[in-house]
């Protein structure tokens, strides 16, 4: 009886020893993902600062020229703002949001003044903006990417028992705003013909 009681002790042991091992590389691979999303989420942020730096410049390029469109000067001030004060995730995916909305509208004025577009610092400060959406869009892609990874292993089983318990909640998404999903308007009804 002693050996089958050493014999029964020892199995327990080392399922003990299984499960809390697993139990514990499924934690740090949990904290690995979460941190990650937290970094790649940084990398959007400097992205969303170098576009609001650069816009600055080229609203006070605009400005010069297109003194009159105030309402945009103030969507794009407010859009700012938001940014500034955004502290979540969330917030600053909205905050995101609105500034691509006013710079949308911004854009729209810039097609109003052909002076504006044949300026020498107003096509360097929207190539430096082209350079930074592009690489804003990549750190949102890369961004979504993890969070999609870090989604998936806190709801797959058997992760998930002990995921909630351990306070891991799902990360956001960052969308695009429904805006930006209609279909653009494109007109050439000024161009060519007329000399």
């Amino acid at each position: 009886m002693k050996r089958g009681g050493l014999i029964v002790a020892i199995v327990a042991v080392v399922l003990l020893l299984m499960v809390g091992g697993s139990l514990v590389g499924g934690y740090n691979r949990l904290v690995t993902s979460r941190e990650t999303v937290k970094q790649r989420w940084s990398q959007v942020e400097n992205q969303l600062q170098r576009r609001n730096d650069l816009i600055t410049n080229l609203v006070e390029t605009v400005r010069g020229v297109a003194g009159q469109e105030l309402a945009v000067f103030g969507q794009i001030a407010d859009a700012r703002a938001r940014m500034a004060g955004a502290r979540t995730p969330d917030q600053q995916v909205e905050a995101g949001r609105a500034m691509d909305s006013a710079l949308g509208r911004l854009f729209v004025v810039v097609e109003n003044y052909p002076q504006l577009r044949s300026s020498e610092a107003f096509r360097q400060l929207m190539d430096e903006l082209a350079g930074t959406e592009n690489r804003l869009s990549t750190e949102r892609m890369r961004y979504n990417q993890q969070v999609q990874d870090y989604n998936v292993m806190i709801q797959r089983f058997p992760t998930n028992l002990y995921a909630g318990l351990m306070n891991f909640q799902p990360a956001t998404y960052y969308q695009i705003p429904d805006s930006a999903r209609a279909v653009p308007r494109v007109d050439f009804s000024g161009i060519g013909g007329k000399k």
